[in-house]
Parts: structure tokens; C-alpha cells; sequence
């Protein structure tokens, strides 16, 4: 037999919403059969007979959810049946239908869809409560990037392990630029924070130019070497390294974790490179730049200084992200990196086996 995409999700929902053991088992046999198990297989994996196989897969088909449920139930019937539930579980985990105009359902719009379509007729209070039950909150987004990389694990073994296991008396770094950070100056004073009430802003501001923050940070202090500068080229990036080099003038080994970003490499960076033997470079994989420890910091600085700053000029920027700096590094500590090489594959190799089937069960 085989399996509509919906379908697939109507019975994975049906097994997560609490049905009992025996309806849940026997989603499991239907899902099995829909993968392409023969009806002995099934059997063996789900420990019972052919015939059995047989009959459930049979009643789904003649009769779908409902199905698969017992002719007799005993005990008071819940309001909201099990068979209703799932649905909404499974309506949640897809994109609403094209024709709606919506991205993703809201507690409302679900309500609204399933009694004018669906036949099922519950409050939005329901649809979210039935959320939290599962976890489910369509109004959040997250992002992901699978990288093609075809290194990619070699490059991320190279990096976790200058983290988990640096070179003894080696100095390892972590660089990248932070750019067009906006000097904006808000058009009227902050009003401070106080009892009842959150600190506000003008949602209005002035533009008063933008700089590229240039930062490496140190994986075994944590401390960190900035520096602003008007634009983002090669010849600006190899300025910032002879800065970051100039620190630690007596270092045997200098290894410096980078992205693909063109300015990270080219002749320029090679003659640059040649005259200084004691530097490595080590480029993160394609399209994966959050291995870069430096772009955990990038986001710190961001919601703790940046963000929320009101700049009279861009040299006020400037100074501001230097004080930032300097204040960091006072007491810096370093990052607890604590993921294995193996462990960042085995979740990227799921990620992709998820992916893979997404797109898989889109195109039938």
C-alpha cells in the first residue's frame, strides 16, 4: 500500500496525541506497511500474526483513522475524540493550504478551518491548550543550513578538535568580521526603566554610518581583539591579523579558525601566510559558519551592547564597541564547547535523513 504525505502525519500524530497502546500499534503497522514492509516483516517487528497485518491495514483503508480504532469503547467518550485530536496535530504540522493566503495557523485560523472544512468544531482555546499538550507553536521559526560541503567532515573534525584538544603551547583563535554595524541615534531620550514598566525607545532614529567590526577570540582565554574599520576587504582583513599576530609575538603556532568568505583567502592572503609560518588557517565547512565560536560572541555584543545603544555619530559607535571590549575582557572566560565531532555529524546526518523524506513526501 502506500502513503499520501498527510496520511503519513495523520498517524505519527495519532500515535503522539495518547491514544491507547493498541490504536497506537496499530498506526505503527499501517506506517510500516506504507514504507514498503512486506506483511510478514511487520509482523515479526510489531510482534503478531500476518492475518493481523492484514485486518488493520484493511480497516484503515476502508475506514481511515476511525478505522483503527475498537468497534466498542468503554468508559465516558471525551469531548473531543482521539480521532479529532490527531487531526489537529497533523492539520498543525503542515503549511496551511495555499488558497488561505497564511505562512502558519494561529490558534484562531485553525478553529476557523476546521469547522468550515474539516467538520470539527472546537474553540482556539482548545487548539492551543492541544498545543501546549505537544509542544507544537506554529508562531515560532527556527533555521537550519545543510551544508554540501564535500569536506565537510574532515573540516569539522579539524575544528572541534583545535577546540576539545588544542595543540600544547599553540595559540587557537576564532575570527570573523561583524559588518554594516549601524550607528543609529534614536530621535528622542530613552525612557528608563521602572516599577510596572519596560525601558522604551522611539521606534524613529537617525543613520549616521555604519563600520565592520573585525574580532578574533581566543579559544583557551576567551579574551578578545577587535577592531572597527570602514569597509570589509582583503587588504583590511590582513591589516586586523597583523594587529591580532603583533599579541602574541612570541607564539610558536598561531591557529586561526575562518570562514569561506573570499577575503579569507587569495594571493594576497597566501604571500601574507608565507611570511608568517607560525599562522594556520582552518576554514569551517560551506555554509556553516556557526562552528566559528566567534559568532557566538558576534551575537552577545549584539544583545548586550549594540541592539539597544543610541549613537550620536559613527565615532561614538566606535568608542562604544571598544569600551564593550575592553570591559569583556577583564574577566573572560572561555566557552564551554562541549559537542564531539561525531556528535555534530550524527545530528547533521539526521537533520538531512529528515530533510530528504520531507522533500520526498512533498514531491508525491
Amino acid at each position: 500500500m502506500r502513503l499520501t504525505s498527510e496520511q503519513r502525519l495523520e498517524l505519527e500524530s495519532a500515535i503522539s496525541v495518547g491514544y491507547d497502546r493498541s490504536v497506537s500499534s496499530r498506526c505503527r503497522i499501517v506506517l510500516l506497511r506504507g514504507e514498503g514492509k512486506s506483511a510478514a516483516e511487520v509482523a515479526r517487528l510489531m510482534g503478531t500474526t500476518r492475518p493481523t497485518v492484514y485486518t488493520w491495514v484493511s480497516r484503515y483503508q476502508d475506514g481511515g483513522l476511525a478505522g483503527l480504532e475498537d468497534l466498542k469503547s468503554t468508559g465516558r467518550p471525551r469531548s473531543v475524540s482521539e480521532q479529532a485530536r490527531a487531526r489537529i496535530v497533523a492539520l498543525t504540522k503542515t503549511t496551511p493550504p495555499a488558497w488561505t493566503g497564511l505562512t502558519h495557523w494561529s490558534s484562531q485560523e485553525m478553529a476557523k478551518y476546521l469547522k468550515q472544512h474539516e467538520g470539527i468544531e472546537v474553540s482556539h482555546n482548545f487548539v492551543a491548550e492541544l498545543w501546549r499538550e505537544h509542544g507544537l507553536k506554529p508562531h515560532r521559526q527556527g533555521t537550519f543550513k545543510i551544508s554540501r560541503d564535500p569536506e565537510f567532515a574532515t573540516k569539522v573534525a579539524d575544528i572541534v578538535g583545535l577546540y576539545l584538544d588544542p595543540p600544547t603551547g599553540a595559540v587557537v583563535l576564532s575570527i570573523d568580521e561583524k559588518t554594516q554595524v549601524q550607528a543609529l541615534q534614536r530621535t528622542q531620550p530613552l525612557l528608563p526603566i521602572s516599577f510596572g514598566t519596560t525601558e522604551k525607545r522611539t521606534h524613529d532614529y537617525l543613520r549616521h554610518g555604519t563600520t565592520n567590526l573585525f574580532a578574533a577570540l581566543d579559544i583557551l582565554t576567551g579574551t578578545v581583539i577587535g577592531r572597527c574599520l570602514p569597509r570589509r576587504r582583503t587588504s583590511e582583513f590582513l591589516t586586523f591579523m597583523d594587529k591580532v599576530v603583533a599579541e602574541y609575538p612570541d607564539a610558536p603556532q598561531i591557529h586561526v579558525i575562518v570562514d569561506n568568505l573570499s577575503t579569507h583567502s587569495g594571493n594576497d592572503v597566501d604571500t601574507w601566510l608565507k611570511d608568517h609560518s607560525n599562522v594556520h588557517f582552518h576554514f569551517t565547512p560551506t555554509g556553516s559558519s556557526w562552528i566559528n565560536q566567534i559568532e557566538t560572541w558576534f551575537g552577545i555584543i549584539t544583545r548586550q551592547s549594540i541592539r539597544r545603544g543610541s549613537f550620536a555619530s559613527l565615532a561614538h559607535l566606535i568608542r562604544h564597541i571598544n569600551d564593550y571590549i575592553n570591559h569583556w575582557n577583564e574577566d573572560a572566560s572561555p566557552f564551554a564547547w562541549t559537542a564531539t565531532a561525531d556528535d555534530i555529524l550524527d545530528k547533521v546526518a539526521l537533520l538531512d535523513r529528515d530533510y530528504r523524506k520531507l522533500v520526498a513526501n512533498n514531491q508525491q
